[in-house]
C-alpha cells in the first residue's frame, strides 16, 4: 500500500510490475535529460550578448531537432511496445477468478470451485481493529496462490468500475454487459490494496480491492475451509 509523503510507486509484487517500474524509471531519466538541455538552451539564448540578424535558417539545426525527437520515440516506444504485450499474455493460468463491481462493492467468483463466491465491502471506519487500513481494508479478501499465474475476469453489473491493484501493477475497466480479463503473478506473500478507478457514484471511493497472496499450502486450506462452510 501506498504510504503519507511518498513519491515513487509501490514495491513491485508481480514481475509485470517490475517491468512498469523500469519502464518508469527509463521514461523519467530521458525525461530529466530532455528538460536539462532545454533549460540550459533556454538559459544560454537569455543569457548570451552575441546576436546575428542575418541567420534566418539553419540546415543542421533543422536535421538535428527532426532526428533527435525521432530517436527519443523510438527509445521510448520499443520498451513500451513490449510492456503491453506482456500485458495482454494470458498463457495457462492456475486459477481463475472473477471480479464483479456493484455500487459499491466488489463480488468474487473462483470459476474452480463453482461454490466459493463471496461479496467483499469495505470495513466501516468504526468496526476497524488494530493493524487495518481505513478505506482500504475490506471484510472478505480475494485469496491467490502466490508464484501462480492467476487470471482474473472482469465485469460490472450496474455502471462502470475499475479493478485495480497497483502493487500488482493490474488495472482493468469493468464494464457492464462485457468481460475483460487480466492476469498476473504474486511473487511474495502479502496483503495488497487497491481501490475502484473509475467515478461510479456517491460512494466510489468505499469500495477497495484488497488480494492476499498465500503460499499453495495456505491457499488449498483456505479453498477446503470455504468449501466446508457452504
Amino acid at each position: 500500500m501506498a504510504y503519507p509523503t511518498q513519491l515513487g510507486l509501490q514495491d513491485a509484487t508481480s514481475p509485470l510490475m517490475e517491468e512498469l517500474t523500469y519502464f518508469h524509471d527509463h521514461a523519467m531519466m530521458i525525461i530529466f535529460m530532455i528538460s536539462i538541455f532545454v533549460l540550459y538552451i533556454i538559459l544560454a539564448m537569455v543569457t548570451t550578448s552575441l546576436t546575428d540578424k542575418l541567420i534566418l535558417d539553419s540546415q543542421e539545426v533543422e536535421i538535428i531537432w527532426t532526428v533527435l525527437p525521432a530517436v527519443i520515440l523510438i527509445v521510448l516506444a520499443l520498451p513500451s511496445l513490449r510492456i503491453l504485450y506482456l500485458m495482454d499474455e494470458i498463457s495457462n493460468p492456475h486459477i481463475t477468478v472473477k471480479a464483479i463491481g456493484h455500487q459499491w462493492y466488489w463480488s468474487y467468483e473462483y470459476s474452480d470451485f463453482q461454490e466459493i463466491a463471496f461479496d467483499s465491502y469495505m470495513v466501516p471506519s468504526q468496526d476497524l481493529t488494530p493493524g487495518q487500513f481505513r478505506l482500504l481494508d475490506a471484510d472478505h479478501r480475494m485469496v491467490i496462490p502466490m508464484d501462480s499465474p492467476v487470471r482474473v475476469l472482469i465485469t460490472a453489473e450496474d455502471v462502470l468500475h475499475s479493478w485495480a491493484v497497483p502493487a500488482l501493477g493490474v488495472k482493468m475497466d469493468a464494464v457492464p454487459g462485457r468481460l475483460n480479463q487480466t492476469s498476473f503473478t504474486a511473487s511474495r506473500p502479502g496483503v495488497f490494496y487497491g481501490q475502484c478507478s473509475e467515478i461510479c457514484g456517491a460512494n466510489h471511493s468505499f469500495m477497495p480491492v484488497v488480494v492476499e497472496a498465500v503460499p499453495l499450502q495456505h491457499f488449498e486450506n483456505w479453498t477446503h475451509l470455504q468449501l466446508q462452510e457452504d
